[in-house]
């Protein structure tokens, strides 16, 4: 049987120093035996198969016992609150910090950005922009590459605004799934287009709806560029809120996850489904999906969790999913043109 590579030939950088250096560190400031210091980690789906050959680099280089979450992850939002619980120290990859206060304290925030070029997918999205003033959008692993963006727009004549978001923002320019602030912010008003480096079209979508200005992508790892076109996913939730719109019966999910709990935003919407004689229940849970609400024979169902379990998995779940923009274009608090995405902004949890 072959041993673990003990390198990591991928295409995100996962600081293995900062790692190393955290360990030392806890290791002379805690007093305890290498044996006796217990490192988590944590990694989104897409990370998850670099978890054994990263364990194993971690355990060979230090001496420390590493255990690794198998739980899904959502986002730094979705910190594996039981496994930190038994460590020393939690190491997450792939996401920025939310600073959410005690509930970090323990864990090491490692961003695994990318290191593929954006140089051409920029360079191709030009002729796309023609306004004079372009915003800089990304995910956290392209942050540290919106400088280089910034100088090639310039080079062509563009003004360029790399805004800052909410205080759940930890860089100039990012946004998350729950949260699109830099698109809307103070910051980003002068911005005349927006020009979004990634891949996958929710985010560019939900920056679009939320700021109501033009979005062009530019994919660094295929390096296609493209103007987005929100018109597929705005007739698809369409759908959504007009299968519920005759419900009567309405169960509110709320997740205990520490970055997602939002207990008082679901118990004003139930208010306002009493208000307009619906019934509504609240479920409480940690991981929600298909397959627990099967029990619970609603005729519609409203996502105050992550915002896009009401998005990504919408044709598995046994009724309509909405957002709470949704539920108020449903009871009718809320013009269908006023629809935006749903978003966890700063001070939005309980």
């Amino acid at each position: 049987m072959s041993r673990l590579s003990v390198v990591s030939p991928s295409s995100y950088d996962f600081e293995m120093r900062t790692v190393f250096d955290k360990i030392e560190t806890l290791l002379q400031t805690s007093g305890k035996r290498t044996d006796k210091i217990v490192v988590g980690l944590q990694f989104p789906e897409g990370l998850k198969k670099h978890a054994l050959n990263i364990a194993s680099q971690i355990e060979e280089k230090t001496g420390v016992s590493v255990y690794i979450s198998a739980d899904p992850c959502f986002g730094a939002c979705d910190l594996d609150m039981r496994l930190l619980e038994r460590v020393d120290v939690l190491f997450h990859f792939g996401h920025s910090e939310l600073k959410q206060g005690a509930a970090e304290e323990k864990v090491c925030f490692i961003e695994a950005r990318s290191n593929a070029d954006i140089t051409n997918a920029v360079t191709a999205a030009i002729p796309l922009l023609p306004e004079q003033t372009v915003g800089l959008l990304t995910t956290v692993q392209h942050v540290h590459q919106l400088e280089t963006a910034k100088k090639i727009l310039e080079g062509v004549g563009k003004t360029v605004v790399t805004a800052n978001g909410d205080s759940r923002i930890a860089h100039p320019g990012q946004i998350l799934g729950c949260n699109f602030s830099a698109a809307h912010s103070k910051d980003a008003e002068e911005c005349d287009v927006f020009l979004y480096i990634g891949s996958g079209q929710f985010h560019p979508i939900g920056a679009a709806l939320s700021s109501k200005k033009r979005v062009v992508c530019a994919d660094p790892f295929t390096g296609e560029v493209s103007e987005l076109n929100s018109r597929k996913f705005l007739m698809q939730r369409s759908a959504v809120i007009g299968n519920a719109a005759d419900a009567e019966t309405f169960c509110i999910l709320v997740s205990v996850k520490n970055g997602q709990y939002r207990k008082k935003l679901a118990e004003s919407l139930k208010t306002k489904a009493e208000a307009h004689k619906k019934q509504a229940f609240i479920l409480f849970m940690d991981l929600v999906t298909p397959d627990q609400m099967l029990s619970f024979k609603a005729d519609a169902f409203v996502n105050t969790a992550c915002p896009r379990l009401a998005i990504d998995d919408s044709g598995r779940y046994p009724a309509p999913v909405l957002t709470p923009e949704e539920f108020e274009i449903v009871l009718g608090e809320r013009a269908w043109e006023d629809l935006v995405l749903d978003e966890i902004l700063e001070g939005g949890q309980d």
